[in-house]
């Protein structure tokens, strides 16, 4: 039932009415009211917000021998990749190697708008930075004037985002969880 124009897909008005009333049935049966704004907005240059929360996706393809090094370095690391927690809003981070490793997916959840945090990356976390993206055909380094445009031509808006806590940045998450390891040890101790 999908009329087809210039290779663009469109839904006939028909089609665009049945499928708002689909959603609307889907929502009433299975959505629930969590009190929170979860509509989506432009995290900036490119990237969605949701709330205080941005997405950042990138596919870029790796140098020679980048997909073996980078394996290498998260061996080595376990993973484990806390120099980003310098970043101060990043919430998560994920690396993921496609077609047959010659190219990298790189998805971020951060708080706020995408040139303050691409800024972090270049004054908070510089060498760890180059030292992953360095195994990315034509990064031209962290502190290069052209970093950002290099980003965003490698860069994907994507085309759906959710957060389940939007208004929550990465610094509210720390203060709340300490609250609640401290109220749980007053309750241990009074016990």
């Amino acid at each position: 039932m999908k009329n087809t124009n210039n290779n663009n897909d469109h839904l006939s008005l028909l089609d665009d009415v049945a499928l708002k009333v689909q959603m609307m049935m889907a929502n009433l049966k299975e959505g629930g009211s969590d009190g929170y704004d979860h509509s989506v907005t432009s995290a900036g240059e490119k990237g969605l917000k949701s709330g205080k929360v941005s997405e950042l996706t990138v596919i870029a393809p790796l140098a020679e021998g980048g997909a073996a090094r980078m394996k290498r370095i998260l061996e080595i690391t376990k993973g484990d990749l806390a120099g980003a927690t310098n970043v101060g809003t990043l919430h998560d981070l994920r690396i993921v190697f496609l077609d047959n490793d010659t190219k990298l997916l790189f998805c971020t959840a951060y708080d706020g708008d995408w040139d303050a945090y691409i800024n972090d990356f270049a004054t908070k976390i510089p060498e760890l930075m180059d030292l992953l993206f360095g195994n990315v055909e034509g990064w031209p380094g962290i502190k290069s004037a052209t970093v950002k445009q290099f980003i965003l031509d490698h860069q994907i808006t994507a085309a759906g985002w959710y957060v389940g806590v939007p208004h929550l940045t990465v610094r509210d998450i720390a203060r709340n969880d300490k609250i609640v390891r401290g109220v749980n040890k007053a309750i241990e101790q009074a016990q």
